[in-house]
């Protein structure tokens, strides 16, 4: 699906492939010279189940924009008993040696998207689970050990290890589990180290379904928005081949490249920067057959803006929304949403 949207203008979408603009997943290799204008987006996606043959979705309602993802699954147990299971919410990776370049909600907190989930309209609290990793190294007990926060893009885990002994800071670096950090902000020369460790976090907590009814689960949290200064989205501004594949994702067809084109040409020929959103559809289908009604809104913010995704019946329905609708709907593959912001 790919087209250019303009305020005022109309476009039913139902049969036609289509190329909208919005992203939550991460972006391939950045040129150099865009390097410092671009920051990657963390992948999100929904509830991940242990598998039930007995627990159906009925619908699912999913709305993205870039301040907030919000999802609302009716589920059935059509079991003669309560069935009991394990739900999680598996927060996207987060890298030290990439957290520069990638898009963090929140860099200080553990929940750094904000989760948050109801249950038949009530509060959940979840129980939060932290691994932290060099490689394949599970390194979380010597870290906590040593009182250094695991998330690696907080400065409260900088500040633990700038105070650490200088003989401990050495058998880290030694180990690699940090790398020097040598800075001059104007004050002369200043010498850190930095975190090289990965960190995964999850947040779970037990269900039970009750025999026979319905029960509905809400969660909502912000997402992790990558953006580029300069889009490369147009054939020949794509640096290389890889960039180019990298935007198939995003379907963008020839009346969405066109209009990037029209954009650029009244920037003085400057492209127009993107914002990308990604979230994961396909994993985590441990419940009984498919989704029975499935909905997906997404709201590309401003009306002016071009919007390009992969999905077929897409529908507008207002002058930042479009709408998707799925009857017995199995997921194939994830959603890559691209977003053009265009200067008026």
């Amino acid at each position: 699906m790919g087209c250019a949207i303009r305020p005022g203008r109309f476009f039913q979408g139902a049969g036609k492939r289509w190329g909208l603009a919005v992203l939550l997943a991460g972006v391939a290799a950045v040129p150099p010279a865009l390097a410092n204008d671009t920051t990657a987006a963390l992948t999100t996606g929904g509830l991940v189940f242990t598998a039930s043959d007995d627990i159906e979705m009925r619908s699912e309602e999913l709305w993205i924009s870039r301040q907030r993802i919000a999802v609302r699954y009716r589920f059935f147990n059509r079991a003669a008993s309560d069935r009991t299971v394990t739900v999680a919410f598996p927060l996207p990776e987060v890298d030290a040696l990439e957290s520069s370049n990638v898009a963090v909600p929140d860099a200080e907190s553990d929940n750094f998207l904000g989760f948050r989930t109801r249950v038949d309209g009530r509060e959940v609290v979840a129980a939060i689970e932290q691994k932290a990793r060099l490689g394949a190294l599970d390194v979380t007990d010597r870290l906590k050990e040593l009182g250094v926060p695991l998330l690696p893009t907080s400065r409260k885990a900088q500040a633990a290890l700038d105070a650490l002994p200088e003989p401990v800071q050495q058998r880290l670096l030694r180990d690699d589990l940090v790398r020097p950090d040598d800075y001059d902000i104007g004050k002369g020369m200043e010498h850190h180290i930095g975190p090289q460790w990965s960190v995964k976090t999850t947040y779970h907590w037990r269900q039970t379904f009750p025999a026979g009814r319905e029960l509905v689960i809400e969660h909502a949290y912000r997402p992790s928005v990558g953006a580029s200064v300069q889009t490369a989205v147009i054939p020949d501004r794509a640096t290389s081949p890889e960039r180019r594949q990298d935007y198939a994702r995003f379907c963008p067809d020839g009346p969405f490249i066109a209009g990037v084109r029209a954009a650029t040409k009244r920037n003085g020929n400057v492209p127009p920067s993107e914002v990308r959103l990604s979230y994961v559809l396909s994993t985590g289908a441990n419940w009984a057959g498919p989704i029975g009604d499935f909905r997906l809104v997404v709201d590309k913010g401003d009306p002016g803006a071009l919007i390009s995704f992969c999905e077929t019946g897409v529908v507008k329905t207002g002058p930042t929304t479009f709408e998707v609708r799925k009857k017995t709907f199995r997921p194939a593959r994830d959603l890559d949403i691209l977003i053009i912001e265009v200067l008026r």
